[in-house]
């Protein structure tokens, strides 16, 4: 998306508005990426619910519900807005192959068709797993290996062990990142960052 950026240039206190203005830049660009991940994610998760809910994901936490997500890992990843927030901040960090094998193995966990099954442990496997992989993970050759043998004849827990890996690298390396990021401070907070200057 090349998206021009509009915007009135107020240059009252060059250096606040200098600060300001890259902060709204820096998180006008987490907008754009949050509002893709979260029409992909209505898109293939919600096909067959009705056209009505869909637009609940639109719908910012309360400062409350985006809290919560700093007491564990898995708060964040249930909820649909963290986990696009947290999509987003994987991208700007370049490192989003971990969310996205890590969403892949959980929609893999919930395959019945052991023909999908096959089909899908090969995708998943010519996307993140072998050398030179578009997505490539960070995970050990023995691991690699022993998933190589097993999506012959894939089973539900073909990926496992990478899956877990992944995570706490998520949760020991990211997830902390996150939680310290401008956008995450953002959400938390109880006045949207526009009325911010009027509060302090």
């Amino acid at each position: 998306g090349g998206r021009m950026e509009r915007g009135g240039r107020r240059r009252s206190e060059p250096e606040e508005a200098d600060k300001g203005r890259m902060k709204r830049t820096i998180i006008k660009d987490w907008k754009t990426r949050l509002s893709y991940f979260l029409q992909n994610s209505s898109n293939s998760n919600k096909r067959k619910s009705k056209k009505a809910g869909k637009h609940r994901n639109y719908f910012r936490p309360s400062p409350e519900e985006a809290q919560l997500w700093s007491e564990a890992f898995d708060e964040l990843l249930a909820n649909k807005y963290g986990l696009a927030a947290f999509r987003a901040f994987l991208k700007s960090e370049f490192c989003e192959e971990n969310i996205e094998f890590w969403l892949a193995c959980e929609d893999f966990k919930k395959t019945k068709s052991p023909q999908k099954l096959t089909s899908k442990a090969k995708k998943i496997y010519n996307d993140f797993i072998e050398k030179e992989a578009p997505k490539e993970i960070n995970i050990d050759f023995q691991t690699k290996n022993m998933i190589a043998q097993n999506i012959q004849d894939a089973t539900h827990t073909c990926f496992s062990a990478a899956q877990k890996r992944v995570y706490s690298l998520m949760e020991n390396n990211s997830y902390p990142r996150f939680l310290e990021s401008e956008f995450y401070q953002e959400l938390c907070k109880k006045t949207p960052i526009s009325r911010a200057a009027q509060g302090t």
